[in-house]
């Protein structure tokens, strides 16, 4: 078969003539020849499945630049960068549902016709922080109040001032009366002065690094729990029975996993599994994940610092959080649990637990 004509080329490899002089043009798919009299581009028949290719990554939305490095691998870096692309889109499109999610929830709260009709319901506390047996100061910050449950877990030579700051700037939620419909602009107005508290800490000529910290935060509405998340500390749901981990770690090892260049057997013991992508610092990714969750009777929510997650397998925090009914007793048996093991890092716990109101 001879060479084709840009025409029948962008029939057989379902890309536009637009198309084909665009990525002659960048240099991703070069004609085999150009008539040097009419300009018409000349492609071979063997290009047609680099084409095809070509083609299937544009309809996953990969970037150009990015189809330009896959087509110069073989099949199996190839498909490996494939993967490693389509779990990238999945983690956006999460964030994204999970800020529509958010959005759903604070414009039905917003909405008399939606507002909650059932017994009123409140929350029981308990909030616990512990330097461990190996570090020599506690740079954790846990708090936690009628309407504001956090943790934050601070690093760098400032680690403990910019996690208390991070809490403190947080804490005027406790007081602040929640207009009906404000929840969102009331929440990113208090991350914004948490991050402006953390980079007062640190000082406008420090370094990235040298203080930062963490910070999980739930805000009680009455009926349900905002969550604002930014790093590697956790929340977990206890619900019938049950324990869900329903926040993701900000980490470089997470994020390998979530890519599939890491098994999750294989994370456990990465040396770099602490490595944090987002957190509250100068020069850091502080952007924020945001739930909104609604609350049912008797769930149990645990917010802890990866000096708890990291050493007290899922199993035991499972199995206090369904058999200590006390929050206070509950948040001092995971502690002692994580020096058991140990005490490597510092640890912080908040256990709250939902509850009917009596009338």
């Amino acid at each position: 078969m001879g060479l084709l004509t840009i025409g029948t080329f962008a029939k057989a490899s379902r890309l536009s003539p637009k198309a084909l002089r665009l990525y002659d043009e960048l240099g991703l798919l070069t004609p085999a020849r150009v008539d040097p009299v009419t300009g018409y581009r000349l492609y071979a028949p063997e290009q047609l499945e680099q084409a095809r290719l070509v083609a299937w990554l544009r309809r996953l939305g990969m970037p150009l630049a990015r189809i330009q490095h896959v087509c110069t691998l073989e099949a199996g870096p190839a498909a490996r960068e494939v993967r490693a692309f389509w779990a990238q889109v999945e983690a956006a499109t999460a964030a994204r549902r999970d800020l529509a999610s958010f959005l759903i929830g604070h414009l039905s709260w917003k909405d008399p016709a939606m507002s909650p009709t059932a017994k009123p319901l409140g929350i029981r506390y308990a909030a616990l922080s512990d330097t461990g047996l190996v570090r020599e100061s506690n740079q954790d910050t846990a708090y936690a109040g009628s309407r504001l449950l956090a943790v934050a877990d601070g690093f760098g030579s400032g680690g403990a001032p910019a996690s208390a700051a991070a809490v403190d700037a947080l804490k005027r939620l406790e007081t602040d009366s929640i207009p009906a419909g404000d929840l969102l602009s009331l929440l990113e107005d208090a991350i914004e002065q948490a991050k402006q508290a953390v980079n007062g800490v640190a000082g406008p000529a420090s370094s990235p690094g040298e203080a930062g910290t963490t910070l999980t935060a739930m805000l009680w509405t009455g009926s349900q729990l905002a969550l604002v998340h930014i790093g590697d500390s956790r929340v977990y749901l206890l619900r019938a029975g049950e324990l869900f981990q329903i926040t993701h770690d900000h980490t470089m090892v997470q994020s390998m996993v979530d890519e599939g260049r890491l098994s999750p057997e294989e994370a456990v013991s990465h040396p770099q599994r602490s490595l944090l992508i987002r957190a509250m610092g100068q020069g850091a990714d502080g952007t924020p994940d945001m739930r909104l969750h609604d609350a049912q009777r008797e769930d149990r929510y645990l917010l802890c610092s990866d000096g708890l997650s990291t050493v007290v397998p899922t199993e035991e925090i499972h199995r206090v959080l369904s058999e200590i009914s006390e929050p206070e007793q509950a948040v001092r048996e995971l502690i002692a649990l994580a020096n058991g093991s140990g005490g490597p890092d510092n640890v912080s716990c908040v256990v709250a637990d939902v509850m009917e109101l009596q009338q």
